[in-house]
């Protein structure tokens, strides 16, 4: 039974706000926060400052730990709206029912703040490219807003030599695609342009074709080079890096990967379907080179006073206590670049991830960066061990609008192989 919680009113709210009172709390899909219109209010987005905790967290064991995690603290004032009343009350009380004091409810957001754009909101400035289970069910069945929608379109499912990965189960008229089909087999780089073309055509996709990407949060297996982790949808985002680097316009990816699907409730299938090819890509291949930087470009940047080699790898990896790989023997990190703190190894990337494998809170990535010194007015380039991490942190920063962000292609595997590059090890000392 839900206890006596306080309604406030719109004016209410902005005072709240204007005071810098305490804490706004949107408790409708990730997706909605992020900018997706999903009951046709006027504005998609949130309130501007508002902290993303999704309905569908409540039913999860360890909820209070995300809350905390999200620095939702018991002496904060906080006020919870969403979609429905039912979902702001039910959380709201959740909140009281953890020793949580001063919590009250907002109901008009669609009503009276979406339709009024004198109220402050926000959004993921690309936030299209970040689809839902639902938006690419629609899509499939010929019913999404014309503004979003393509018949020319393939739905890819990434796996790194793993078919058996699709054919176990996805999403009906999705097509496989090897991450080897786009990056070479020995130092883990995109492919040269020849190769990309002939790739790209074999998976039927051209330039104006809209790509969706997703992948699988696989098992162990010793064939996964990110065995227990999100080898399957890190892939995704990889190939969707370099479908971007070659010149494809439309690249989407699945906010949450296969386990959306599935959480959705959406039928799948484990026919494999055949693929479609295309007789020309359409254009040449880079068109967007700049995205990709390589070892002499890294060097670079190291020098300038105008960028930055961002490290997306784990803190053992960072200060050389690990490699973070079997195939990589030197240990360490190379001088001048900020940590980015992928998570808690090289498998794993939950500082980038919510608890449902959907991407985390863009303004909580934001924040994190600025405090290592990672912000939009530099040129960015991002790098891991072999360019999937880098590739996930490069593809939040580009949601998110920043202008100047590039993939260190190479990475760690490529740097540390030549003798003659410096690395580094240890705590660093400033």
């Amino acid at each position: 039974m839900y206890k006596r919680i306080n309604q406030l009113t719109t004016q209410e709210v902005k005072s709240f706000i204007d005071n810098n009172n305490g804490l706004l709390i949107d408790v409708r899909p990730v997706d909605a926060y992020n900018g997706w219109k999903l009951c046709n209010e006027a504005r998609g987005g949130h309130i501007k400052g508002a902290k993303s905790l999704p309905i569908k967290w409540a039913n999860y064991i360890d909820w209070i730990e995300i809350v905390r995690e999200k620095e939702i603290m018991p002496e904060d004032d906080l006020v919870i709206y969403g979609y429905d009343q039912n979902d702001a009350m039910k959380v709201a009380n959740m909140f009281k029912d953890v020793g949580y004091i001063n919590v009250q409810v907002y109901y008009s957001f669609v009503d009276e703040w979406a339709i009024n754009p004198d109220l402050p909101m926000d959004r993921l400035e690309r936030f299209q490219h970040l689809v839902s289970a639902e938006w690419l069910k629609s899509l499939c069945e010929g019913k999404t807003p014309s503004q979003y929608d393509n018949n020319d379109f393939v739905i890819c499912h990434a796996h790194y030599r793993n078919k058996d990965a699709y054919i176990s189960g996805h999403i009906p008229g999705a097509i496989d695609m090897d991450t080897f089909a786009l990056e070479s087999a020995d130092i883990w780089n995109r492919r040269p342009p020849h190769e990309l073309k002939a790739a790209l055509e074999e998976h039927g996709i051209t330039s104006d074709t809209t790509v969706i990407l997703y992948g699988k949060f696989l098992s162990p297996n010793n064939d996964d080079p990110y065995p227990g982790s999100s080898a399957g949808h890190i892939g995704a985002i990889r190939c969707a890096f370099i479908m971007m680097y070659a010149g494809v316009k439309d690249v989407r990816v699945l906010n949450g990967g296969y386990q959306s699907w599935l959480d959705a409730g959406f039928e799948i299938d484990t026919d494999n379907v055949l693929k479609n090819t295309a007789s020309d890509f359409g254009i040449t291949i880079p068109q967007k080179p700049e995205l990709a930087v390589d070892v002499p470009e890294a060097k670079e940047l190291l020098k300038s006073t105008d960028g930055e080699l961002v490290c997306v790898r784990s803190w053992p990896e960072y200060i050389g206590e690990v490699s973070g790989y079997n195939y990589i023997e030197k240990k360490g990190r190379i001088p001048g670049a900020i940590f980015g703190n992928c998570g808690t190894d090289a498998y794993h990337m939950e500082n980038y991830r919510n608890l449902d494998h959907t991407t985390r809170e863009f303004n909580e990535i934001a924040i994190l960066w600025e405090e290592a010194g990672i912000t939009p007015d530099k040129h960015l380039a991002f790098y891991c061990g072999t360019g999937w991490r880098g590739s996930e942190a490069f593809f939040n920063a580009w949601l998110m609008g920043w202008p100047k962000i590039s993939v260190f292609d190479g990475g760690w595997f490529e740097w540390s192989n030549d003798s003659k590059n410096p690395i580094e090890t240890g705590k660093p000392k400033n």
